[in-house]
């Protein structure tokens, strides 16, 4: 399939990650206006190939490398000029809709409050939104490993209809499941919040259905679901009981492709499930994860599915609007949404 055609091809995001899309010259020059001596190289390029994780061969390792991203983004104006940059590079991948997440708590070394990190990211996104045109939301994650889901939760229940569309669990999963921040989960919901919880990707079938436990609209990954079902000459002949559960409620699943071939999920894209899961009839949905980390795009994550599992113009056309389905946004803007996706695909 054409590069330029998939380039031009309009896309909907659910799962990009503020702190794992920065651009490397954005890195350069907080680093520098904020004093901080850390960054491992001194020139855009360097600092692109020491951030892309294609070898990390796992999970903990590829988040490593956030270290030094977040470590840039502790003032207002940092915040709100990577939220701002992310709305705007998604949208030159021909992004119509993005929802861009992210954990409050880890931008506070710098004195800000909560709320004021929030603030900012929210203007950051406003004013990405208003000079690309394009729709775009905020996601705010508790992380799993610490013990204030449920603060969290309250605090982006607070701004529920101001920006911020959905809640979620995010970080490690292993030895962390859920279920432990259900309450939170609870809070986030009752004010108002979407949830989509990270789940299927650093565990397997038991994490999915800890997440499904919670509340989960969507999963974040969720490609482990693969290992619930019976699969022979490449088709799905059987499922178990959790894949069944999603299969049947259509529970959409935020794929991010590149990313989990560079956690060391799959050694291969065409080992990665994301065709096979798309085939029998889940609700797939295509995003890059982290952009800066993974070296990817929207554009590079279609282009990967196209080559490698055999997805053609239209199985694109039916993720996209599939993601338009899951979109936390309000239902005139979906509806704004899916005529531009529509309208964006060659006919016939």
């Amino acid at each position: 399939m054409d590069a330029g055609l998939l380039s031009r091809l309009p896309k909907v995001v659910l799962h990009d990650h503020l702190d794992g899309g920065l651009r490397p010259a954005t890195a350069l020059e907080l680093a520098e206006a904020n004093g901080y001596p850390g960054l491992p190289a001194e020139d855009a390029a360097s600092l692109a190939r020491w951030f892309f994780q294609g070898r990390s061969a796992g999970l903990e390792r590829y988040l490593e490398a956030f270290e030094q991203t977040v470590a840039v983004m502790q003032t207002a104006d940092a915040l709100a000029r990577v939220a701002e940059e992310a709305v705007l590079d998604l949208a030159a991948e021909g992004a119509v809709y993005a929802e861009i997440r992210f954990a409050p708590t880890l931008h506070l070394r710098g004195g800000l409050t909560p709320e004021r990190v929030l603030d900012a990211v929210l203007a950051g996104t406003a004013s990405g939104r208003g000079r690309a045109g394009i729709a775009a939301f905020v996601i705010v994650c508790a992380l799993r490993h610490q013990d204030d889901a449920i603060a969290v939760a309250e605090l982006a229940g607070r701004y529920a209809g101001r920006g911020v569309v959905g809640f979620d669990l995010a970080g490690s999963e292993a030895g962390f499941p859920a279920s432990r921040h259900r309450a939170a989960c609870r809070a986030a919901a009752g004010a108002g919040l979407r949830l989509t919880l990270h789940a299927g990707e650093g565990a397997g079938v038991d994490s999915i259905a800890d997440a499904l436990g919670c509340g989960a609209e969507r999963l974040g990954h969720g490609v482990r679901l693969a290992e619930d079902l019976t699969v022979r000459a490449g088709g799905v002949v059987g499922m178990g009981p959790v894949a069944a559960r999603v299969h049947a409620a259509g529970i959409p699943l935020e794929v991010c492709p590149s990313s989990n071939l560079h956690t060391g999920m799959y050694a291969a894209m065409a080992e990665h499930p994301v065709g096979l899961l798309h085939r029998a009839g889940f609700a797939v949905t295509l995003n890059p994860d982290n952009r800066l980390m993974s070296g990817t795009s929207m554009t590079a994550e279609f282009a990967q599915v196209v080559e490698h599992q055999g997805f053609g113009l239209e199985d694109l056309k039916a993720v996209t609007l599939r993601a338009v389905e899951a979109a936390f946004c309000p239902p005139e803007v979906a509806r704004e949404v899916r005529e531009r996706v529509l309208a964006g695909y060659p006919s016939g």
